[in-house]
């Protein structure tokens, strides 16, 4: 096994990543949280972040086709400028001192963020470039950690945008974030053949996961679809807390 992962751990692991695939394929976001926050549980996540970052890229070519028409790439052009000023310096500090105290604060912040949320309150004002800049910045900070797409499912959640759309848009710019966090994580030695090995060995729970996900998207009213993804920031949150104490 990759990682000299047991057969028990290696099975838990993939019915996270079945489970985590799926809520991917109908939301868009939320694999890597999900998938490392579980793996934080039952091993060191830390070479499991390029497994999961190849993962994210494996699912987009899933679900291409099925998002194309409905991607807001002028959002996501200045969403990746911002986080590509962050990465090098996020990565970094990653490397060296470990991610579980900015964990604890990202975690804290998008928790109080999914409450206000829940609380009906959106974004009455259109976000400009700068805007959307400044949440790629925090994004590329927290995505060393592996939950770069929570600030912007966030940020997201609290403007008028339709399900179609968040969706695609948050699938691409997840995809666009992961290709230049990998480069990085390379060159800080985290990428190996285990991570190529593991990505392979992933790859039909990938595909089975987003296609239900999928089906079950096209099925979903928009109310109950921000509402699944309100929520889901709100126990990834609490996912998150909860690895980030455990680890102290």
């Amino acid at each position: 096994m990759p990682f000299d992962l047991g057969p028990g751990t290696a099975a838990a692991l993939a019915i996270a990543l079945l489970g985590a695939a799926y809520v991917r394929g109908y939301s868009g976001f939320g694999f890597s949280a999900i998938f490392i926050a579980f793996a934080a549980l039952v091993t060191n996540p830390l070479p499991l972040i390029p497994v999961v970052f190849a993962c994210e890229m494996l699912m987009t070519v899933f679900q291409a086709r099925s998002i194309r028409g409905h991607v807001d790439w002028r959002r996501i052009l200045w969403l990746l400028a911002g986080a590509a000023i962050a990465l090098p310096f996020s990565v970094s500090v990653m490397l060296s001192v470990g991610e579980g105290t900015a964990r604890i604060a990202i975690s804290a912040i998008i928790f109080v963020l999914s409450l206000v949320l829940l609380s009906g309150w959106t974004l009455k004002r259109p976000i400009g470039p700068l805007g959307h800049g400044g949440v790629g910045i925090v994004s590329g900070m927290c995505n060393s950690a592996g939950i770069g797409g929570l600030p912007v499912a966030a940020f997201m959640s609290a403007q008028p945008i339709e399900a179609a759309i968040f969706r695609a848009t948050m699938i691409v710019y997840l995809t666009g974030l992961d290709m230049i966090t990998m480069p990085l994580l390379w060159a800080g030695g985290l990428v190996t053949w285990d991570t190529a090995i593991g990505a392979a060995m992933a790859f039909p729970l990938l595909g089975l996961g987003v296609w239900l996900g999928g089906r079950q998207f096209l099925s979903t009213s928009p109310s109950s679809f921000r509402r699944f993804a309100v929520m889901l920031l709100l126990a990834l949150s609490l996912l998150g807390l909860l690895r980030a104490f455990t680890r102290i």
